[in-house]
C-alpha cells in the first residue's frame, strides 16, 4: 500500500476522534502483514492517563482481529504540525512490527516524512 493512501486513510479516520480537552484530533491507519487496514484515532478522558492514543487504538482493533504483525502505520492531524507516536506508542508497535516497519506522519497540509520504527524507537524493549 502507498504511503499516501495509507496517510490519506488516518487523515479520513481523524474526524471520528474524541479531544474535547486537547482539541488536537489525530488519525492513523494501519497495514498488516496480510494487506488488511485498520484505522484507530485518539479517544481522551477527564482522567488524562486514561486517554487512548490513535495509534495503540488502531493497534488494538488489529490485535483484537487475530492480526499479529503490522507491516505500517500512519499517523495525521491537521495544520502544519507532524505528529509523531509517543514513547509507549512507539513500544506498542515494537511489539507488532520489526525494526523495518514504515511509520508515515502527516498533516493535512500535505507535509509528510517517513521513518522506519528502529529509526524513531532503536533500543525497542523485547522480550522475544
Amino acid at each position: 500500500m502507498e504511503d499516501r493512501e495509507l496517510l490519506q486513510m488516518a487523515l479520513k479516520a481523524k474526524a471520528t476522534a474524541y479531544a474535547p480537552y486537547s482539541r488536537f484530533e489525530v488519525g492513523a491507519a494501519l497495514v498488516t502483514d496480510r494487506g488488511k487496514v485498520y484505522t484507530g484515532v485518539n479517544v481522551e478522558n477527564a482522567s488524562l492517563g486514561a486517554t487512548n492514543c490513535a495509534e495503540r487504538t488502531a493497534v488494538f482493533k488489529a490485535v483484537s482481529d487475530g492480526e499479529r504483525k503490522i507491516a505500517a502505520i500512519a499517523v495525521a492531524t491537521d495544520g502544519d504540525a507532524i505528529p509523531y507516536p509517543c514513547g509507549i506508542c512507539r513500544q506498542v508497535l515494537a511489539e507488532f512490527g520489526d525494526a523495518g516497519m514504515r511509520i508515515i506522519c502527516g498533516s493535512s497540509s500535505g507535509k509528510f516524512t517517513v521513518h522506519t520504527l528502529g529509526e524513531l524507537l532503536p533500543h525497542a524493549f523485547k522480550l522475544r
